[in-house]
């Protein structure tokens, strides 16, 4: 039987449906009724049901409705339960405090532990991950656990079926209360080793497509290299036949075989610093990122390039800003950049008759970083290829790669920079590049 408290229900707290069929407590029913809870039909027809057993009717109702939807809503967590056990990926959860909660099964046979070991502390897991990595992994878990924001970071993970370290990405969002409060962090670990691998591969081809591309650039150097060198060694051996003839006399001239030998040492040093930077073009190894002026980027690069662009009758004009703040960088590779910037714009010149001039200007963007452009008055190119001729092997020239502006732009973006064009079929080009200014930079 119900308890007595609930006899003193109104009939206002009855459901329409039993309150537009009871004109009073005697009113008959001319229907079956089944009781929810025992399954047993009570026949209505012609009989009176009082107050008392249509609200124990409807109270046992409400109660089998409520054990179904809890029955239900049971069905439905194990299902998920299940489902988390069986993802592909690491699934786990953590209480607030980031104490792991749930460790799905993937997780414990890949790093051969058990339940009761990850939730026996906060960092139990971490000691899979690799040595190297627990400090920065650490860090990086408590800041988002006690920021309630989460985190994501990649590791290197021991997988106890081989001893095998393989690199994984961990990470973690917040579920919070109506208030606010987090009451759960919910995350998985996802393998990314494979991913890692081709990276590593693409960054390694991508570097041999780099030198690849300064050797064919060094090539096509190699008339205005020549010249570049001619002069100095010239001068030197000048200098020293007149030495010899000087030392040959019977009253030697000292004083002037001591201005020939000084000029020889002058030609000779030009001479070293034209090679050493050449030598720097054919290093494998990237450099180190140092601060740099940009400007001097730009002015060695035209230093290297004079006798390509005298060869070939080019005007270079120069509108430097002052006073630029430095970028942090890799100066070959900037030097890279600049090379096949100007080289492409004394190609594009080389063939046009009338005006052939090169304007390479630096400035202080809008945004704070470093811009720098390079026009010309060349043959340029249609503006719908300004995007495709940055394509891997698109080129216009006979026996050109089509990778030194694909490189070039890599080497931009790898230093925080956009490397873009514009040009008009017959009209010139103007290429240009944006460079970050060092923190701190000026």
């Amino acid at each position: 039987m119900l308890n007595s408290s609930l006899i003193g229900l109104s009939e206002q707290a009855m459901p329409a449906k039993f309150d537009l069929g009871i004109a009073n407590t005697q009113s008959e029913f001319h229907r079956t009724v089944r009781s929810p809870i025992h399954g047993q039909y009570v026949e209505s027809r012609g009989k009176r049901l009082d107050e008392r057993e249509l609200i124990e009717y409807e109270v046992e109702r409400r109660v089998a409705e409520r054990v179904r939807e809890f029955v239900e809503a049971n069905k439905e967590l194990q299902l998920q339960a299940a489902l988390l056990q069986h993802l592909p990926v690491s699934a786990w959860t953590l209480k607030p405090d980031g104490t792991p909660d749930f460790v799905n099964q993937v997780w414990l046979e890949f790093a051969g532990q058990t339940l009761d070991f990850v939730r026996s502390h906060p960092e139990a897991w971490m000691t899979a991950v690799h040595p190297e990595d627990r400090e920065k992994a650490s860090k990086m878990f408590w800041d988002g656990v006690r920021s309630g924001q989460g985190f994501a970071f990649e590791t290197r993970s021991f997988r106890a079926q081989d001893g095998t370290y393989r690199w994984h990405l961990q990470q973690a969002v917040p579920l919070r209360d109506p208030e606010g409060k987090v009451i759960k962090f919910v995350g998985t670990t996802t393998d990314i080793d494979d991913q890692k691998r081709i990276e590593d591969a693409l960054r390694r081809a991508q570097g041999d497509l780099a030198r690849i591309n300064r050797v064919t650039t060094m090539g096509e150097l190699a008339a205005s290299l020549a010249h570049e060198l001619a002069q100095p060694i010239g001068g030197a051996m000048t200098n020293a036949n007149a030495c010899l003839r000087w030392l040959a006399r019977d009253d030697p001239n000292l004083d002037a075989v001591q201005t020939a030998v000084t000029r020889i040492v002058r030609d000779s040093k030009r001479a070293g610093e034209i090679i050493g930077r050449i030598r720097l073009q054919f290093q494998r190894d990237a450099q180190p990122r140092e601060a740099i002026d940009v400007n001097e980027i730009s002015r060695e690069t035209i230093a290297l390039l004079r006798g390509e662009a005298v060869r070939h009758h080019v005007l270079v004009r120069t509108e430097l800003a002052a006073d630029l703040p430095q970028i942090l960088g890799d100066r070959v590779e900037l030097q890279q950049v600049a090379m096949n910037l100007i080289i492409n714009s004394i190609e594009a010149m080389k063939d046009v008759d009338g005006m052939r001039e090169m304007i390479i200007k630096s400035q202080l963007a809008e945004n704070g970083q470093i811009l720098v452009s390079v026009s010309d008055t060349g043959i340029g190119f249609p503006p719908q290829l300004s995007e495709q001729i940055f394509d891997p092997f698109f080129t216009t020239k006979p026996q050109g790669t089509g990778m030194g502006l694909r490189i070039s732009r890599s080497i931009i973006e790898s230093h925080g920079g956009r490397l873009w064009a514009s040009g008009f079929s017959g009209r010139g080009a103007t290429l240009q590049f944006t460079l970050p200014a060092a923190v701190g930079g000026g």
